[in-house]
């Protein structure tokens, strides 16, 4: 059962790798194949690394450089930073790609995309986490909203600012590492929620139908959206109205 989901994931992605190249409905850019080289390396690393006795090995080596009780919540927070980055770039003096609205179509649909194929993942394989907390260790999900969001992050402000556009990834990667320190995941977890991040980011950047949606003339809102992450996962919305 649970490599049939796997074998779904792969499906859906490949998908997107070997077909012809897509439009998006707002601009002329295209999404070659080659997109999704780095993101398919990472989910095919940790498949192969699950359920091995080198993924088991790279834990042990994790607890020994970090201690066994080593704990932070920071990896809570890191994946959340390039979201901040995205709606803040514009004040910093970086153009980015799309406006407000977009951005905000971009990052939840990205981050749904993201959680809904971990969720699924997690309660097909039930595998156990390295603390042995609960069976919901395979993939990650914190990695996976991580690179999601560092996706997103680069697309936006990749032409403005390239330095800007790449430190997502910085926070990223820490999530990942830290979710391995803390002894919540095992390396094929986060190698594995990485690729669906990643993967997830860069579609959305080339490819969301819900830009195109009309709303009719209605009064302004701001709205922000953001993961919740913790013992739970899942996101949040804010909106205010402006009279």
């Amino acid at each position: 059962m649970k490599y049939k989901s796997i074998l779904l994931v792969f499906i859906v992605l490949a998908t997107q790798m070997y077909g012809q190249k897509i439009d998006t409905l707002s601009t002329s850019k295209k999404l070659s194949y080659k997109a999704f080289i780095i993101p398919t390396a990472m989910i095919t690393a940790g498949v192969i690394l699950l359920n091995t006795d080198d993924n088991q090995e790279l834990q042990d080596k994790s607890n020994n450089f970090f201690g066994k009780n080593f704990h932070s919540t920071a990896d809570n927070i890191f994946p959340l930073v390039p979201i901040a980055q995205i709606y803040t770039g514009r004040y910093l003096g970086f153009e980015p790609k799309n406006n407000f609205k977009h951005q905000t179509i971009d990052l939840v649909v990205a981050n749904a995309t993201s959680l809904i194929i971990v969720e699924i993942l997690k309660n097909s394989i039930k595998k156990e986490r390295p603390d042995q907390s609960d069976n919901l260790s395979f993939p990650s999900g914190h990695s996976a909203i991580a690179f999601t969001n560092a996706a997103l992050l680069f697309h936006e402000y990749k032409d403005s600012n390239i330095w800007y556009a790449s430190s997502g990834f910085l926070f990223a990667a820490t999530t990942a590492i830290f979710r391995i320190a803390n002894n919540k995941h095992y390396s094929s977890d986060v190698l594995t929620g990485a690729g669906i991040g990643l993967a997830s980011g860069i579609l959305v950047s080339y490819y969301n139908p819900f830009q195109s949606m009309r709303f009719g003339k209605t009064k302004k809102t701001t709205a922000f959206i953001y993961p919740q992450i913790g013992n739970q996962i899942g996101l949040g919305l804010l909106i205010k109205p402006n009279y």
